[in-house]
């Protein structure tokens, strides 16, 4: 087996040590390659390619060191977990929008807005899109975007102006003069 030799200042070559004794210089390769394919199935995870890094890592997993292998498990587990939340399959926009409802109530407020924007990208006509985003927009804080959305909602489906009369989601809307006269223009 060949040894790759260090030089000390003193001029003399010397074999590298460990604690466990001499490295060998296969296994120092193979350490390496398998950190390489750690690093490159960790890029694809952070890319979001889920499906992908999941591959990766299950490949290396047979070879890889036992340090890297506790690690290597638990980024396939995470991949799993990340690809299969990207899975929910939508029949139709009005899924998709109960959906960002659902999400909208928990909290979620970038995932919905994900959501309602889809639903606009698929059909402009979509005014109950519209509405949620007006409705996101009002708790967040967002009075102008709120208007904007809630505005726009009106205009395609003047329904919508009865139902945000009583919608609590708009209560920190009401002090604002420009939503009371959306909701009320007849006064």
């Amino acid at each position: 087996m060949a040894q790759t030799k260090t030089v000390t200042p003193s001029g003399t070559k010397r074999t590298p040590r460990t604690l466990a004794g001499t490295v060998a210089t296969g296994q120092d390769h193979s350490r390496k390659d398998a950190l390489a394919m750690y690093e490159a199935a960790l890029r694809l995870m952070q890319a979001g390619k889920y499906v992908e890094a999941h591959s990766a890592f299950q490949t290396m997993l047979g070879t890889c060191p036992g340090d890297l292998a506790d690690r290597v498990r638990m980024y396939m587990n995470a991949c799993l977990s990340q690809a299969a939340k990207g899975k929910t399959v939508f029949a139709t926009h009005e899924e998709r929008y109960d959906y960002a409802v659902s999400l909208l109530n928990d909290g979620n407020y970038e995932d919905a807005r994900e959501h309602f924007t889809m639903i606009l990208q698929q059909n402009d006509k979509a005014d109950y899109a519209f509405y949620g985003l007006a409705v996101l927009a009002s708790m967040t804080g967002d009075s102008h975007t709120c208007l904007e959305h809630l505005t726009e909602a009106i205009r395609q489906n003047p329904r919508n102006r009865i139902q945000a009369r009583a919608d609590s989601d708009f209560q920190d809307m009401t002090d604002d003069p420009r939503f009371t006269e959306l909701l009320y223009p007849e006064v």
